[in-house]
C-alpha cells in the first residue's frame, strides 16, 4: 500500500517518464512475487506469470513444440533442492524457499528449463542430468556458468542412503535414499557400449538396505 500511494505522489507531480516506468516495473513483479508466495505455501500451486516466462524462453530457442505443455509450479514438498525438471510430466517445481532470495529465481527457472531442453533436443535418447547437453542447453539460456548445484543456504538432507545398487558391468556404487521401483540401468554403460538406450545387462542390482 506505501508502494501505490509513492506511485500516485510521483504522478501528481509530474515525475519522468521513465522514473515512472521503472517504479511500475519494480511495484509490478513485487507484487507477483508477494502475491504468489502467499499461494506458494500450499504445494502444487501453479505460477502464471513464471509459467509464461518459461514457455517464452523455449519458444526463442526452438523449443516451441514444448512450450504450450510446460507448467512451472511452486512445490512445498522440496527441501534442500531449488527446482526439479520432470520432462515426462512437463513440469518444473521451484521450492517456495526461494522467495527468501528473489534474485536465484530467474535463474533457478533457467537452470531446470535446460533440463527440459536438453532432453528434448535429445529425443528418446538417454543423456546425464548434468552432462553435454545440459551445458549446452545452460548456454543458450544465458546462464553460461551454471553450476550443476546451488549454494543456497536450504536445510542440509538429514534422510540416509540406505540402499546401495551397484552396476554389474562396471561395478559402480549408486546409492538411493528409497528403494529403484523400475528397471533402471547404469547410464555410463548404456551410453558407452548401446547408444544411449536401456541395456538390461547394465541394470542396477540391490547390494544392501
Amino acid at each position: 500500500m506505501r508502494c501505490e500511494r509513492l506511485l500516485i505522489v510521483l504522478r501528481r507531480e509530474k515525475a519522468p517518464m521513465p522514473l515512472l516506468r521503472q517504479l511500475e516495473f519494480v511495484l509490478t513483479v513485487a507484487a507477483s512475487l508477494s502475491d504468489a508466495s502467499c499461494f506458494a505455501q500450499r504445494s502444487g500451486y501453479r505460477n502464471v506469470d513464471l509459467q509464461i516466462k518459461a514457455r517464452e524462453v523455449l519458444r526463442a530457442v526452438g523449443a516451441a513444440r514444448i512450450a504450450t505443455e510446460l507448467c512451472v509450479e511452486w512445490n512445498l514438498r522440496l527441501r534442500t533442492t531449488a527446482g526439479r525438471a520432470d520432462y515426462r510430466r512437463k513440469l518444473i517445481s521451484l521450492n517456495p524457499r526461494l522467495f527468501e532470495h528473489p534474485a536465484e529465481i530467474d535463474r533457478t527457472l533457467r537452470h531446470e528449463l535446460a533440463h527440459i531442453l536438453a532432453q528434448f533436443r535429445a529425443g528418446r535418447r538417454r543423456i546425464l542430468p548434468h552432462g553435454d547437453e545440459w551445458r549446452a542447453a545452460c548456454r543458450d539460456l544465458g546462464i553460461a556458468d551454471e553450476k550443476r548445484c546451488h549454494n543456497l543456504p536450504f536445510p542440509a538432507s538429514a534422510r540416509a542412503r540406505r540402499y546401495l545398487y551397484k552396476c554389474p558391468y562396471c561395478k559402480c556404487d549408486f546409492h538411493r535414499v528409497r528403494r529403484i521401483r523400475r528397471a533402471v540401468a547404469c547410464l555410463a554403460c548404456c551410453r558407452a557400449h548401446n547408444g544411449g538406450e536401456f541395456d538390461a545387462r547394465f541394470r542396477l542390482r540391490l547390494v544392501s538396505a
